[in-house]
This record gives structure tokens, C-alpha cells and sequence, in this order.
């Protein structure tokens, strides 16, 4: 396991965590300590246990949305995907009458050619 020192609100905490994550965690920690500090100029000094859940909870409310859209953007690429298969689908069939279509329409002139030419003989 790794360890890093991460400094929150002026204060500095030896945290663990899986190796090749350290700058993850540091990126973290500052992301959060920027929190804390947007309140602290806020609200002043309210108290460091009152500030973290504060911050905790901004952070849990912005996960929220975040969430919230993520749901969306599923369901919505859910029904591209369907429209997109519901029109491929439409398009072999397309597809499929026209071959048929051409088709015959390739038997009628072979036929018609047959009479129309001279016959041999």
C-alpha cells in the first residue's frame, strides 16, 4: 500500500491507498480542500467539524446531479440505440424489397428480350 500526505484546510493527513493512485488521492484531497475553502469565505470561522460536513455534503449534492444526468444520458443513448436498430432493421427490408423488385424486373426484360430478338435459323 502507498501512502501520501494530503493537506486539507491547512492541515495534513497521512492517508493510504492502492500504489499508482497517490496523485489521484492528492487530486482529491485538494478538489475537497477547495470546497472547504469556498465555505470558509463564505461563512467564516464556523467550526473545522461543521465546514467538513458542509463540504461533504456540497460534494454529495453535486454527485447527485451528476448522477441524475448520467440516468438521462443512459436512457436517452438507450433509445438512439433502439431508433438506430428500428431503422437498420427498416433498411434491410428496404433493402430486401428492392433486390426483389429488381429482381424480377430483370426476368421480365430477359424475357422480353428473348421475344424481341430474331430467332436463330
Amino acid at each position: 500500500m502507498a501512502q501520501v500526505t494530503v493537506t486539507i484546510d491547512g492541515k495534513q493527513y497521512r492517508m493510504a491507498c492502492d500504489e499508482g493512485q497517490e496523485e489521484h488521492l492528492i487530486d482529491l484531497a485538494q478538489r475537497f480542500d477547495r470546497y472547504v475553502a469556498h465555505l470558509k469565505e463564505s461563512f467564516g470561522e464556523i467550526g473545522d467539524q461543521r465546514i467538513t460536513v458542509m463540504s461533504g455534503i456540497m460534494v454529495m449534492d453535486e454527485l447527485a446531479e451528476l448522477q441524475k444526468r448520467v440516468l438521462g444520458m443512459e436512457s436517452e443513448i438507450a433509445t438512439l440505440r433502439k431508433t438506430r436498430d428500428d431503422a437498420l432493421i427498416k433498411a434491410d427490408k428496404n433493402d430486401a424489397a428492392l433486390t426483389g423488385a429488381l429482381s424480377q424486373l430483370a426476368e421480365r426484360l430477359e424475357a422480353l428480350a428473348g421475344k424481341l430478338s430474331p430467332k436463330a435459323g
